[in-house]
């Protein structure tokens, strides 16, 4: 029986990094969906079932905390992980008081960010099959 891939959802504005990480993603066998802009991000969150959102900090139409809020809105349960240039501890602490298990600053070693990613996803498996 062949498994599906696991789905992330990457909202990131920079059009480069977006790229890079869904070409990483895509060879770390992840099926990925990327959104540009707050305003897409959700439409597509809401649309669609993830295994993990990958959130940037900061959008031309808002920021990854309100994104992470919203989220935390319709999917309390799928782990949502920041890949932000906002490094400093006070912004580490609001993405996770808004919902997110995991901050990584940028420029970060990208494949530390997949490893994360993979371990992040299967915690919530494994959370998930024991209720």
């Amino acid at each position: 029986m062949q498994t599906r891939k696991r789905r992330v959802f990457c909202a990131e504005d920079h059009d480069d990094t977006r790229q890079l990480l869904s070409l990483l993603l895509g060879q770390s066998d992840y099926e990925v969906e990327a959104a540009k802009t707050v305003k897409e991000g959700l439409r597509l969150a809401r649309r669609k079932r993830f295994d993990l959102y990958l959130l940037s900090g900061k959008f031309p139409d808002g920021n990854g905390i309100e994104m992470c809020r919203h989220i935390r809105q319709f999917d309390p349960v799928t782990p949502i992980l920041f890949y932000s240039a906002a490094a400093h501890e006070t912004d580490r602490q609001s993405g996770i008081e808004a919902g997110a298990q995991g901050y990584i600053a940028k420029p970060g070693d990208v494949f530390e960010l997949v490893k994360a990613i993979t371990q992040l996803i299967n915690q919530s498996k494994h959370t998930a099959g024991k209720g």
